[in-house]
């Protein structure tokens, strides 16, 4: 039995420069709907150098997908476009200014890999770990202090307990 769905997200696309902006706000909202804000960085600058790829290298079009799953605590991220050529990881000199976009995806990502779909077709992907924290209920004791003064009436600070959401709250 599962005990937490998978959250899937899919669009398809030309790989153009004007599109390759909305697809990092789509993958940023999807990712707030979700509630791993903390992966919209990483998550943005993978997609946008795997698709800057499919511009630069795929034949005969551009068209691609791009897949996204939260399954448990991981996020895979994978553009699948119609070129069988799988990518090649190759040296970038220091004044070179491309050809350091799957390292980059490297960097950022848990792992990474290409494999072919098909006959005429690759899928490339990556995944970053998603720790999905469960909602925490606070419970106070007698007082709270707020704001930043900390003497008058209330002259001690007031502990706060966390409380995961599933457990009951003291009566």
């Amino acid at each position: 039995m599962i005990s937490e769905p998978s959250r899937h997200c899919t669009v398809e696309l030309q790989a153009l420069p004007s599109r390759i902006g909305q697809i990092r706000r789509i993958v940023s909202a999807q990712l707030r709907y979700w509630h791993v804000d903390a992966l919209i960085d990483h998550a943005s600058l993978g997609v946008t150098e795997l698709l800057a790829n499919v511009h630069r290298h795929a034949e005969p079009d551009k068209t691609c997908t791009v897949d996204m799953e939260l399954l448990f605590d991981r996020l895979t991220v994978s553009v699948l476009d119609h070129d069988p050529r799988l990518p090649q990881v190759r040296p970038a000199g220091p004044f070179d200014t491309s050809g350091r976009g799957l390292a980059m995806v490297a960097a950022v990502s848990e792992s990474w890999g290409a494999r072919p779909f098909g006959t005429s077709g690759k899928i490339v992907w990556f995944t970053l770990p998603a720790a999905v924290p469960a909602p925490v209920v606070a419970t106070v004791a007698d007082h709270a202090v707020y704001g930043s003064v900390t003497t008058g009436p209330l002259d001690e600070w007031v502990t706060v307990t966390a409380v995961p959401a599933h457990s009951a709250l003291p009566g």
